[in-house]
């Protein structure tokens, strides 16, 4: 499986914004699409995450409300729409997919392909 991300851009506080994560091979196996993100100096911290066959959703705390994920299951895309942006939301942000069932979403561990990311960056 490949992942390309995309949509990444400088934007003001307050702004919106969508990335993109094309998926491409054996997508067939893929039980859920998480995307992820670093801050410079920081750990890769879970952002939210989407089941590929009904879209059942889970999202961190500091993203509920703002960020939305969704699939285009035709396209074998996700999108991340984030919304009310902050400077905390500055980071590079990765998508990726994992075949694993009844695991949690939220572990870098869960997932078996990973994009190469996109930066977001959020001026205040």
């Amino acid at each position: 499986v490949q992942l390309q991300a995309s949509g990444g851009g400088l934007v003001q506080a307050g702004a919106s914004l969508r990335l993109s994560c094309a998926a491409s091979g054996r997508t067939f196996s893929t039980y859920v699409m998480g995307w992820f993100r670093q801050a410079p100096g920081k750990e890769r911290e879970f952002v939210g995450a989407i089941k590929w066959s009904d879209g059942t959703t889970l999202y961190t705390n500091s993203v509920k409300g703002r960020f939305t994920i969704s699939r285009d299951n035709a396209k074998n895309t996700v999108y991340l729409q984030m919304n009310s942006l902050k400077p905390e939301d500055t980071a590079v942000y990765y998508c990726a997919s994992s075949k694993r069932i009844g695991v949690y979403w939220g572990s870098k561990s869960t997932y078996d392909y990973w994009g190469q990311g996109t930066l977001v960056t959020v001026s205040s």
